[in-house]
């Protein structure tokens, strides 16, 4: 049965996930050690980045439905250099957010920096955003550090649908014959991402009306590695397929206008 996590728990593993990424931080010997999942990044660069941003979606949330763009962030913008200081910086940022979140409610309208998808334009889509935000960087910082773990199971099966609702929607018509796409998780839940003349959708499995033997290709795996394969931590080869898998050349060539 899917579950949509509530507004207080998206808060929850914002901080536990952001938690986990100052751990990495902390346990790094350098702060110059390559990530190899964001290339030419170092652990420099992606603290810079998950605080800086966060500082900036701080300061969108807080700026309410009127903002058209993502707002200058909150506070000290650059993260200092000692370790000690970069965690607090890190830890300060992370609040700020949580606060902007807290104040604003789920339903307050924001920027989201999405066009026309599944997610709507609130503050607990940013929430619910940012918590596969955090949660994908703190593997890569972990992958960094030579110690990578899954993504929690809480975290990554909202993760799956929550990335196919905002980076595969369209209504821009596939250009080939109607298919779709299984995603499976081994704990239970799937998601089917259906491509034809009206474009792109995703809904959940199983689903009145939908036919079972629809989808051309079947994806299988943890939610945790389906969600590092959509954010592209790690290659298809790691999932289990069942169909054509040249379905999935068709579905990354294809560009529609209005793809997230």
């Amino acid at each position: 049965m899917h579950k949509t996590l509530e507004f207080p728990d998206l808060l929850r593993l914002i901080d536990e996930r952001a938690t986990a990424f100052r751990a990495a931080i902390a346990a790094a010997p350098s702060l110059d050690l390559p990530v190899p999942t964001c290339p030419e990044w170092t652990l420099s660069d992606l603290v810079q980045h998950i605080g800086e941003g966060r500082r900036r979606w701080a300061a969108t949330v807080a700026a309410g439905p009127d903002a058209t763009s993502r707002t200058p962030a909150q506070g000290e913008a650059v993260a200092p250099q000692e370790r000690e200081a970069v965690l607090a910086w890190l830890a300060a940022s992370t609040e700020l957010l949580l606060a902007a979140l807290r104040e604003a409610g789920p339903d307050q309208g924001c920027f989201t920096g999405w066009g026309n998808t599944q997610t709507p334009h609130t503050a607990g889509g940013v929430a619910r955003h940012q918590v596969q935000e955090i949660a994908v960087h703190t593997y890569d910082a972990q992958v960094a550090v030579g110690a990578p773990q899954p993504l929690p199971a809480e975290v990554a099966l909202d993760g799956v649908e929550e990335n196919l609702f905002i980076t595969a929607f369209t209504t821009s018509a596939w250009p080939h014959k109607p298919t779709a796409f299984d995603f499976h998780a081994t704990e239970g839940r799937s998601w089917r991402l259906t491509v034809d003349g009206d474009g792109a959708r995703t809904t959940r499995l199983p689903a009145t009306g939908e036919d079972p033997d629809a989808a051309g290709l079947s994806i299988c795996g943890t939610a945790s590695d389906l969600v590092l394969y959509l954010y592209q931590r790690i290659s298809v080869d790691s999932l289990q397929l069942d169909g054509d898998p040249e379905l999935l050349a068709l579905l990354h060539a294809w560009e529609p206008e209005d793809w997230a």
